[in-house]
């Protein structure tokens, strides 16, 4: 699961470099699907990230700023970074003994539902690259080469050690 984890962060950065080459009004103009712009989908694959691990799983009081307060690419850059930076320890520090442990989430209905925590880690890898699928149709859309979407090639794995 880290492995996958790993590398969505790499593929999130890889988008928001490719976001510097882009024009603000291209990452910001309305597209068919998901979220339906470039920008705020990044925000929200980050925030969802955020939210489900430091604020559901480890029940911390988070804060996730709404887009329009980081709505520039460096900001989202700044907002992920502060992210990765709280939530990456949990993620190293996952272990079997964690698997099956409850999280109770409060769905927009005002719900109670119970998940445990190895679905909710499986959830946000499958989130994020559900989305990074959609920032690829749009930039074919706009006529520039997608980041590469490949696991091979990313270093993520060493053939010495292919437990890592």
């Amino acid at each position: 699961m880290l492995k996958l984890f790993e590398y969505n962060w790499q593929v999130r950065k890889d988008w928001l470099d490719w976001c510097d080459t882009v024009s603000e009004e291209e990452l910001l103009k309305k597209r068919t699907g998901g979220i339906g712009y470039f920008l705020p989908t990044l925000h929200h694959i980050v925030a969802v990230e955020y939210g489900w691990i430091c604020g559901g799983i480890q029940e911390k009081a988070v804060e996730i700023p709404t887009f329009e307060k980081v709505a520039s690419v460096q900001q989202i850059k700044d907002f992920s970074a502060r992210c990765h930076e709280e939530l990456a320890p949990f993620v190293y520090d996952w272990n079997d003994s964690l698997e099956d442990r409850i999280m109770i989430d409060i769905t927009d209905e005002g719900e109670r539902e119970a998940h445990t925590y190895g679905e909710v880690m499986r959830h946000l890898i499958a989130h994020e690259i559900h989305h990074i699928g959609q920032l690829s149709v749009w930039a074919r859309e706009i006529g520039k080469k997608p980041v590469t979407a490949n696991l091979i090639g990313r270093g993520l794995f060493d053939i010495n050690n292919p437990n890592l």
